[in-house]
């Protein structure tokens, strides 16, 4: 009996050093050195060298002089990424309709001369509740606004709007989008 034991003990030592130490350390390494921005969660930098926050990771901008993205359903603080979820409520949802109705009261007092319709993603949750993408619709929503906060032309800031618009992925998928916090770390820039 313990001669069947002996073996069996042997390839699960080494079939544990060699998938969790072994492989975890050769990928780990192998993108440290490959790709060291993406690995190491391709985090951006201000202006004065401090990280801001994660090109992919959704976060909150609320003052009148910044662009704001897609409201998170991580709650209960935004953009929680140890809670990366959509809401799961359908369209129908008396929930839903209130949050929507609320997020379209809070935009619309934000900026009260605006009456444009305003694009669905700046009302509505994305599936992960954390995207850092906007629609360029939803950003031209947010241009008035911003331009009257920072004191620039609507012009420079459609100007800027389209250098950070980003196309479909290879050309097909998707739809364009401007990720929030590049945009806001170039108005930043600016002055």
């Amino acid at each position: 009996m313990l001669k069947h034991f002996r073996p069996a003990l042997i390839f699960l030592l080494i079939f544990t050093v060699l998938t969790g130490v072994v492989y975890p350390a050769l990928v780990t390494g192998l993108a440290q050195l490959l790709f060291p921005n993406q690995a190491n969660g391709s985090l951006m930098a201000s202006a004065n060298g401090n990280s801001t926050g994660s090109r992919f990771i959704g976060q909150p901008f609320t003052g009148p002089g910044y662009f704001w993205g897609r409201p998170s359903a991580t709650g209960p603080f935004p953009y929680n990424a140890g809670a990366s979820s959509g809401s799961n409520l359908g369209p129908t949802n008396p929930a839903l309709l209130d949050a929507v109705k609320a997020r379209v009261a809070a935009l619309q007092a934000a900026d009260p001369d605006n009456k444009a319709a305003v694009p669905v993603d700046l009302v509505t949750a994305s599936g992960s509740g954390l995207d850092p993408h906007i629609s360029p619709a939803a950003a031209a929503y947010q241009l008035k606004r911003v331009a009257q906060a920072r004191h620039l032309s609507a012009e420079k800031l459609r100007e800027l709007v389209a250098e950070h618009t980003e196309p479909r992925q290879w050309g097909m998928f998707g739809e364009p989008r401007v990720n929030v916090l590049m945009l806001n770390l170039a108005l930043d820039a600016l002055h």
